[in-house]
């Protein structure tokens, strides 16, 4: 790995989720010298905290696990060889007398580019959490806001708390292998996907809506029993569950790049078309950014956007030169490694 102020770039990309990823890669085809700087100490963005779930809205790929998407961006991302640090948060960036910029992460180390491309999702996200009486005594132990595996969970007595997607999800993979599952949610209805509420309703999952968590209970830091208020008439039923799966959702932190002077509305990037942001030089894709006809949440809308900004910043960098359309099918480089030539 090369970083610090002595090596230049043609483009730092800041986030190294599936746009991020994507990104590198199509920078690769259009020969830019790339650095993919990630705040965690892996790639993949959110990805590895789901890694079990299967995605189906990917273009071309009828079911895929969240973390086999993962491998194979990574994968196709080292093709052109970017330079990847981790677990750097970057915090400042300045604008060089020469139009440049360098960027200070949080370890205090620099890095030097001509150009920067966001791709950091929704940024850093602050989990909701449940807002209970001493619930922070089980977190980490018995109550989770996020988990490795469902095999954790087997012949447990579970109690999942949330109405969206993940929570829906999480119910219905536990179903199966789980000795009891409940689904709290304060809500009438559920809001994730239709079919997946269809799905969950023909499972042995104990529904409990317009509900909430009240009170935990429990012994030497484990968990025996939760009450539960029913929220349209006020009385309290008591559940005996071994572990709490909590899925509030996040909130979005954009950190420190709120104050680099960007055009920010509501925790997103403003950007035109080509993924341009308010300063001449930086670009933006993914989750994180928003423009007339945003298709929100899709990992589809990333890999479109990424090259979009690419062959943005291809054009900004060589603006005596037209940037033409370049296709995968007549890279050189690809060809050779797939055809031996």
């Amino acid at each position: 790995m090369t970083s610090g102020t002595n090596s230049f770039f043609d483009v730092t990309i800041i986030g190294g989720g599936p746009t991020g990823l994507f990104a590198a890669f199509y920078a690769g085809m259009r020969d830019l010298k790339t650095k993919i700087i990630e705040a965690a100490p892996f790639l993949g963005g959110k990805l590895p905290y789901y890694s079990e779930k299967f995605l189906y809205d990917v273009g071309g790929v009828a079911a895929m696990t969240a973390g086999d998407l993962k491998l194979e961006l990574e994968k196709q991302a080292r093709t052109f060889e970017p330079d990847i640090v981790y677990s750097q948060l970057i915090e400042r960036m300045e604008r060089l007398e020469d139009g440049t910029f360098r960027l200070t992460s949080n370890t205090g180390e620099t890095h030097l580019t001509r150009t920067i491309l966001l791709a950091i999702g929704f940024g850093t996200l602050v989990t909701n959490k449940l807002e209970v009486p001493n619930a922070e005594r089980y977190e980490g132990r018995h109550l989770h806001y996020g988990a490795d595996s469902v095999e954790q969970f087997r012949d447990k007595r579970v109690l999942i708390s949330g109405g969206g997607d993940s929570a829906v999800d999480w119910a219905l993979a536990l179903a199966p292998i789980a000795k009891f599952v409940g689904i709290v949610h304060r809500r009438n209805e559920f809001r994730a996907h239709e079919g997946n509420v269809v799905q969950l309703l023909n499972t042995a999952a104990h529904i409990m809506t317009s509900s909430q968590v009240k009170e935990i209970h429990g012994t030497n830091n484990r968990i025996n029993m939760v009450t539960i208020e029913q929220l349209d008439t006020q009385e309290d039923v008591e559940l005996e569950v071994d572990e709490i799966v909590v899925c509030h959702g996040a909130k979005p932190d954009l950190g420190e790049i709120k104050n680099w002077g960007l055009n920010i509305e509501q925790e997103r990037i403003i950007v035109d078309a080509w993924m341009k942001t308010s300063i001449e030089g930086i670009f933006a894709a993914g989750d994180v950014v928003e423009y007339t006809g945003k298709v929100p949440g899709l990992i589809a809308g990333g890999f479109t956007e990424g090259p979009a900004a690419i062959n943005q910043i291809k054009a900004y960098l060589n603006p005596s030169q037209e940037v033409k359309p370049i296709w995968s099918t007549e890279h050189a480089k690809l060809l050779s490694i797939h055809h031996g030539s």
